[in-house]
């Protein structure tokens, strides 16, 4: 496992640094104050799982480097720290391929936790974020499921929602719900359409504006 953190901070290098070992101490950890050395690092180490990026960088604008990783290295997850959580700046992150955003206001056993469940294919989403795009008013969970069933979900397709709203990799949904990952990969795909989207992220963002509360999530 070889993970790149790039923050111009030394302190939060070393925070970071402190998590990633407690997550798997024979973890590779590279360290990067700006974007150039970044991009080297990289370069020299394509096999690279994951970067931590600030976005707030001195050299360069943080979203650009994203950008930049996502169409040269497409297959390193990238999760933007910021010292910002507003909804445009997580939105633009997660636009441009992001897998996780962690405002650095965050705990360490969130950080950790996060960090887990995009290691297992998930995506992480900060809660206040989506506590701010819920409606102050939910609807009842009969006028959910029925207005859910009318752009045309089955039952199903919205227990894989629920568990797509906490973050869950189609690995954990098909065990917790006792069906193949194809078939997941399938109902994921209705889901999206369904809900005009393109991406998991943006499904999770467009429920929680909309107001919907979602059936009790099958795990819990």
């Amino acid at each position: 496992m070889k993970v790149l953190v790039v923050d111009d901070h030394a302190l939060i290098r070393e925070a970071l640094h402190s998590v990633l070992k407690r997550l798997n101490r024979e973890a590779v950890i590279f360290e990067a104050s700006n974007s150039h050395q970044a991009m080297c690092i990289v370069e020299e180490h394509p096999d690279i799982s994951l970067i931590l990026l600030d976005i707030n960088l001195p050299d360069r604008d943080g979203f650009s480097v994203l950008r930049e990783l996502r169409e040269r290295h497409a297959t390193i997850a990238v999760v933007i720290l910021s010292s910002s959580d507003d909804q445009d700046t997580v939105k633009r992150a997660f636009k441009l391929g992001a897998l996780g955003f962690i405002p650095k206001t965050t705990e360490r056993e969130v950080i950790l936790n996060a960090i887990k469940l995009v290691f297992s294919g998930g995506v992480y989403i900060p809660s206040q974020m989506l506590e701010e795009t819920r409606s102050p008013r939910l609807t009842d969970k009969p006028a959910a499921r029925d207005s859910l069933r009318g752009i045309g979900l089955t039952d199903r397709q919205i227990e894989v929602l629920a568990l797509l709203m906490k973050g869950r990799s189609n690995k954990v949904i098909a065990k917790t719900l006792n069906m193949a990952v194809p078939t997941v990969k399938n109902h994921i795909t209705v889901v999206l359409k369904a809900l005009g989207v393109t991406s998991r992220t943006e499904a999770i963002i467009k429920v929680g504006k909309m107001g919907w509360e979602l059936p009790p999530k099958p795990d819990s």
